[in-house]
């Protein structure tokens, strides 16, 4: 069993956090300083989204897993991809991964860009989870699921469903899309447990910070906006400073919210900023 698997044994609610690669190689030395900043918050671990790095460009997410294993001593999940990817791919990633010391991979199929052709190998999330299983037993991966359905499913139903092929390809936990909707999450919950999915579940925040997130993140997570994150916008987009403040204080009241009710885990979708983290952790830490 994996170290990440374990803690969600062991504690009532783990806390991670997470990152992603930067885009250009002289960035990194900024982002470990931002890495460093967020071990203080102690998170259980932290979560590294795919960058290829390499001839491609940029930080790839080995050498940021490695840093946050090796550097750190923070357990890293690196996010490996059915887009772009193929077996023979997917080894060699998987391969790196273990060579830095890291055994805890998330297995997602990674959104549809003209960067990343379709896999020839991989056409959803459980057919690399059947990959890592049955070529890398040492490697335990995790699943993504999605609290107000997939874009792409016929019905959240149909998604939930999804998710016991997930469980029976023996993903450890399961890491949620981001939402700003409590609610949906726990009838999404309420259904996932009807179905017969017991895995661990970590429910996914994104404090809204800044007015150049609001269309992207929305259009990128297809997130529902209750009507209290609504007038929150309406009211601060014109005052940056009230907004940070009012997206911080949302986040809080969404998370300890969760928290209290019971939620396996809270994952934070910091994007790389240290003082966004810091200060939503002290608005919750008292209760983890």
């Amino acid at each position: 069993m994996s170290a990440i698997s374990q803690l969600y044994r062991q504690k009532p609610c783990v806390f991670s956090i997470e990152c992603f690669p930067p885009k250009q190689t002289t960035k990194f030395a900024a982002m470990q300083d931002t890495l460093r900043r967020m071990k203080a918050l102690d998170p259980d671990f932290i979560s590294v989204t795919y960058g290829a790095g390499g001839s491609a460009g940029g930080v790839s997410s080995v050498q940021v897993a490695s840093f946050l294993k090796n550097e750190l001593g923070i357990q890293p999940l690196a996010h490996v991809l059915c887009m772009g990817s193929d077996r023979q791919k997917a080894a060699a990633q998987l391969e790196a991964l273990r060579a830095a010391g890291v055994r805890d991979v998330l297995a997602l199929r990674g959104d549809r860009t003209p960067l990343r052709p379709e896999s020839p190998d991989f056409h959803h999330a459980c057919d690399l989870m059947d990959f890592i299983r049955d070529t890398a037993p040492d490697i335990s991966f995790a699943g993504a699921c999605y609290p107000e359905g997939h874009p792409e499913a016929e019905s959240l139903a149909a998604d939930v469903a999804n998710l016991r092929h997930k469980q029976q390809a023996g993903a450890s936990h399961l890491v949620s899309q981001l939402f700003f909707d409590n609610g949906k999450y726990y009838r999404f919950l309420n259904m996932a447990r009807k179905a017969g999915v017991t895995l661990p579940i970590s429910a996914g925040v994104m404090p809204i910070v800044r007015r150049s997130q609001i269309e992207r993140t929305v259009a990128l997570s297809s997130a529902s906006l209750p009507s209290a994150f609504t007038r929150m916008i309406s009211r601060w987009q014109d005052d940056p400073q009230s907004l940070y403040q009012a997206g911080i204080e949302y986040a809080v009241e969404q998370l300890r919210d969760l928290i209290e009710g019971g939620a396996d885990g809270v994952h934070l979708y910091a994007m790389n900023d240290a003082g966004v983290a810091a200060a939503v952790y002290d608005g919750i830490r008292d209760l983890l």
